[in-house]
């Protein structure tokens, strides 16, 4: 009796969770995000006009961000009504949008930890790597790649009506989870795991580098600059997406029929915890723009200044 009373408590921090905290959270990231990443487009478009690798990278982070933040509203409405009204079609697209930018993400910011390893062996930017085309083509091949890695989500995704109304199902609750762990298995170890471990190798690199150039004082003041946004990549690695992939996991295993029913809801409960979480990168990724360098932060003021002044003088 006292287990079951525990498991209508938690159905309750469930009900709770989906219909106040993820349209909280994710309006929170909608306003936050939207104002960093807008900025972010808008100043490389109109004040960047040498572009570098690193710039094509980070453009194209906005870009995966502004896609997904645009599918925020309807998530959030939906929550909050419990109900999804928007059918199949934007249902399918808006977790494909949503898995796309956790995994462009990744991608884009790992070659950016490249890139700034590299910046610190070739500083005139002779490598191939750190050709603007060639960047440009990596980009691309990025795009390629999830998409290719997300098609079997497509076919288990979609709208599920029941009693209570229709949803439209994250994809751990989604499906045969027989099938859908060893793919969710394969995807964080691809989309994951395999990223986070090449940034940490340079991330290591960059610091054994730094270590043989300490004594040149001016030197490693300059490269201090590269090892901390790798670092602070790696850490947006670690706190926003380790949680969601391990619970994601552990709630498609708690479907395959081993667990109690409350153990499913309290696991549950946790993924629901994880979720804006992992996407929280999207509001948090425009820092990475403004420590970058390529004087953008400079160019960006320079550009507002003037209009500002041009304002002003069109109401003088």
């Amino acid at each position: 009796q006292a287990w079951n009373e525990t498991c209508k408590d938690w159905l309750e921090v469930q009900s709770a969770l989906e219909k106040y905290y993820l349209p909280i959270f994710y309006g929170f990231e909608f306003v936050v995000g939207m104002l960093g990443n807008t900025t972010v487009v808008f100043g490389y478009l109109f004040c960047l006009k040498n572009w570098s690798s690193s710039n094509v990278y980070l453009f194209n982070l906005a870009i995966s961000d502004l896609a997904f933040l645009c599918t925020l509203p309807m998530l959030m409405r939906s929550y909050a009504k419990g109900a999804w009204q928007y059918g199949e079609v934007l249902c399918v697209s808006n977790r494909y949008v949503l898995h796309a930018n956790l995994y462009t993400s990744i991608l884009f910011l790992t070659f950016i930890s490249v890139d700034r390893y590299l910046l610190m062996k070739f500083p005139f930017r002779e490598h191939l790597l750190q050709k603007k085309e060639f960047a440009i083509l990596i980009s691309l091949a990025i795009w390629a790649l999830v998409t290719l890695e997300l098609l079997p989500i497509l076919h288990v995704i979609g709208p599920v009506t029941t009693e209570e109304g229709t949803s439209c199902t994250d994809y751990a609750s989604s499906g045969d989870p027989r099938y859908n762990l060893v793919y969710s298995l394969c995807l964080t170890l691809v989309g994951f795991l395999a990223p986070l471990a090449v940034m940490c190798f340079f991330s290591y690199k960059i610091a054994i580098f730094l270590r043989q150039r300490s004594q040149q004082l001016s030197m490693a003041q300059t490269l201090e600059k590269p090892l901390a946004l790798v670092v602070l990549a790696v850490v947006v690695f670690s706190l926003f997406f380790t949680p969601y992939h391990v619970l994601r996991n552990v709630r498609i295993a708690s479907r395959l029929g081993g667990g109690q029913g409350c153990t499913q809801v309290v696991i549950s409960c946790l993924y629901v915890l994880s979720r804006p979480l992992a996407f929280l990168s999207s509001a948090v990724n425009p820092v990475f723009y403004f420590l970058l360098g390529d004087h953008f932060r400079e160019m960006l003021a320079s550009r507002l200044r003037q209009g500002w002044q041009s304002l002003v003088a069109l109401r003088g």
